[in-house]
């Protein structure tokens, strides 16, 4: 049975090019689309969820990373007084204006942090340190937006609110949501250059102590301090995502289009799967003349349909991976993780089985007598 499969998709391999086609096609445009649609999640919450920090205290109401409402460092020094609090740092995240050397402006999303805490700051450096924030004006930039940012060396001076600015450090695959690229430096001069208070500070990352408690030091940070929300970082990574991807309708887009890729996908693998067997029909006739049982026939063209998904998802998502790999170099990552490769696999077989499904219909009703018509 499974040879007849075998010969049937290859004896004619114009039909079998065709088929394969529509299935590569479907692969690749759904993985690319939900593959794009996982690298926007993880570009609005890497910068939460790569933080280090255990728990999160943001104002009452704050519901995404980028728009961080101050309050009193006073509660800062609570929170460190707090049993199970091993550390806790300040953070300040806000839009401000880069000024290139050719005078161009840029906007840019500034990351004030407390280097000396861990917990904040850039990661995946290839080149500087994080201690070199130390030194005066210094940023980190990622080198996906060195092009956008005019930076062509380390070292070069830039200004960011008419301030002075020197980039000592890049980072690799580091990206934002919004056109805005991070910009990371020390808490004090991020402070400087937007203009904040000294005494304020838009949020405050806190590392638990060994063995400590998490819902109960949360729940002793929120007692003790007044007007804000404490959440750890899987809950204000997920909320920042929901907030981008859905609350501002810029993340349903790219869902409803990878969607619409998973429905053209299957309309286009159905249409190819069934065209494909309806071509044999006279081939399936011949059998059936013979007395071969709909139950050997079942099987032949579930066969059939199965090695096409096998062949059509491998050529089709080695393509995939290869656009994903070079996505990588540019600031719009597509991401494929292992559960979605397995997912698409499944769900390949599953498209062009129901596919194959449909037309046995059509071979079951066959009439052998076709055969001997002219």
């Amino acid at each position: 049975m499974a040879s007849l499969a075998w010969r049937n998709l290859f004896h004619d391999r114009v039909r079998l090019v065709v088929t394969l086609v529509g299935i590569v096609f479907s692969v690749v445009l759904t993985s690319v689309q939900f593959g794009l649609f996982l690298g926007f999640v993880s570009a609005t919450s890497d910068l939460i969820e790569r933080s280090n920090a255990d728990l999160w205290v943001i104002s009452k109401g704050v519901v995404n990373l980028e728009s961080g409402i101050a309050f009193s460092e006073r509660k800062y020094y609570q929170a460190l007084g707090i049993a199970g609090v091993a550390d806790a740092r300040r953070q300040t995240v806000s839009f401000s204006t880069w000024k290139k050397p050719d005078g161009a402006e840029e906007s840019i999303l500034l990351f004030g942090t407390e280097v000396e805490g861990g917990m904040g700051g850039p990661w995946n450096l290839v080149a500087g340190r994080i201690e070199d924030l130390f030194q005066p004006d210094a940023v980190i930039i990622d080198e996906l937006y060195r092009a956008k940012l005019g930076v062509t060396e380390l070292g070069q001076v830039v200004e960011i609110q008419g301030r002075r600015a020197r980039v000592v450090g890049f980072t690799r695959g580091i990206r934002t949501f919004t056109t805005s690229p991070a910009v990371f430096t020390t808490f004090e001069r991020a402070r400087r250059y937007v203009g904040m208070p000294d005494d304020r500070t838009l949020f405050l990352l806190v590392r638990l102590a060994r063995g400590a408690d998490a819902a109960a030091v949360r729940q002793a940070i929120q007692d003790r301090l007044t007007h804000v929300d404490v959440l750890t970082t899987g809950q204000f990574a997920r909320q920042q995502a929901i907030y981008w991807m859905f609350e501002t309708g810029a993340g349903v887009s790219v869902l409803i289009a990878a969607l619409l890729g998973l429905v053209v996908g299957v309309v286009v693998v159905a249409q190819t799967i069934y065209a494909s067997t309806m071509d044999h029909l006279r081939e399936y006739g011949t059998l059936k003349a013979m007395g071969a049982s709909n139950r050997y026939l079942y099987g032949v063209i579930l066969r059939q349909a199965v090695i096409s998904a096998a062949i059509g998802y491998t050529v089709g998502m080695g393509i995939s991976l290869v656009v994903a790999t070079v996505s990588q170099q540019t600031t719009t990552a597509i991401l494929l993780p292992g559960w979605i490769l397995a997912a698409l696999f499944v769900l390949t077989l599953l498209m062009c089985s129901l596919a194959s499904i449909v037309s046995i219909n059509k071979v079951t009703r066959l009439d052998p007598a076709m055969i001997f018509k002219g």
